[in-house]
């Protein structure tokens, strides 16, 4: 099985590019940005050693749809999907914050509740709540968006008081956050799914803000299935869970959590094909479509390139 973890594209019109953990982006005259979703996967904010196949093409066309079903709500930087693996859009000003909106306590958050945390963000936690549960509404919890390690959580009075963002442009982001996750909970009920949480990072463009990057798919959200969740949340029982968040549990038996001293553990190819299954697994459960391997077939930087190209040329 293939997988494309590396891109050196030379478009037409190409500015620069910027590698990120799982995307390159390429700035076309300063005015469009092609966003290559990689196969690359990263966990704990490292890049793990071995490509995913699929993985790129499952988050790239989730997105995609996500991005189209949702443009009632707010602008979005879609333009066109070139590729399988590829999206097209408006260059934006991104805000340095990302808008982590949760549902359900669980994750992160509550490793941090367990461990006597009833804050995130500013954001008060009530007594005696439980992992996987649901939270009375929905918690927004943003944090900055770093280059490099880890984004750090920031409560929204910070955000506003450092300027980071000003106090219009975030309640603007902060009612699409949460018109957006309304949006994906109601598809994802549709599917027998439960959106538990996600993010969302916006731009600004022309004075107007918009939706950018990706939106509802397995890295920047978490699912449960629907079926069986109040019966195990009942029991203590772990939810059946659609996200990236079994490979992060996998480095956790491991012992890597990407703190000093530890070592990744091997990812053999039949563990990086369990990876990719679950990817298309969730693709498949979400859209309710069966997922195309065709693009797999010859070279997926080549075909990247000539489609990408083709596209380009329409805009002149």
């Amino acid at each position: 099985m293939k997988a494309l973890t590396k891109t050196d594209f030379k478009f037409e019109g190409q500015q620069s590019v910027y590698h990120g953990k799982v995307r390159d982006v390429y700035d076309i005259n300063d005015d469009l940005m092609v966003m290559v979703a990689t196969d690359r996967i990263s966990a704990f904010d490292v890049i793990l050693p071995k490509g995913i196949p699929f993985k790129g093409q499952v988050l790239n066309q989730i997105a995609a749809k996500f991005l189209d079903q949702t443009q009632d709500i707010c602008p979005n930087w879609k333009l066109a999907t070139p590729d399988p693996m590829v999206t097209v859009g408006l260059k934006c000003e991104g805000f340095r914050v990302e808008m982590i909106i949760r549902g359900i306590l669980t994750g992160s958050a509550w490793r941090d509740y367990k461990n006597g945390c009833r804050e995130i963000c500013g954001v008060k936690l009530p007594e005696g709540m439980r992992e996987n549960e649901r939270f009375p509404e929905p918690i927004i919890t943003p944090t900055t968006k770093a280059d490099e390690g880890h984004d750090l959580n920031i409560s929204k009075e910070e955000i506003i008081r450092q300027g980071i963002v000003s106090a219009e442009d975030y309640a603007v982001m902060e009612d699409y956050t949460r018109k957006l996750f309304a949006r994906g909970q109601e598809i994802a009920a549709k599917h027998g799914l439960i959106l538990v949480d996600t993010k969302y990072e916006f731009g600004k463009r022309d004075g107007k803000v918009y939706l950018i990057d990706e939106i509802h798919t397995p890295d920047s959200s978490r699912y449960f299935y629907a079926d069986g969740y109040e019966e195990r949340f009942a029991k203590g029982e772990p939810q059946r869970q659609l996200s990236k968040e079994f490979v992060r549990q996998w480095l956790i038996e491991h012992n890597f959590m990407n703190e000093p001293g530890q070592t990744m553990p091997e990812i053999t190819d039949e563990y990086a094909e369990t990876i990719s299954d679950r990817y298309i697994e969730l693709y498949e459960q979400i859209t309710g479509e069966k997922f195309d391997k065709t693009a797999e077939d010859g070279d997926i930087a080549a075909r990247i390139e000539k489609n990408v190209a083709a596209y380009l040329a329409t805009r002149k």
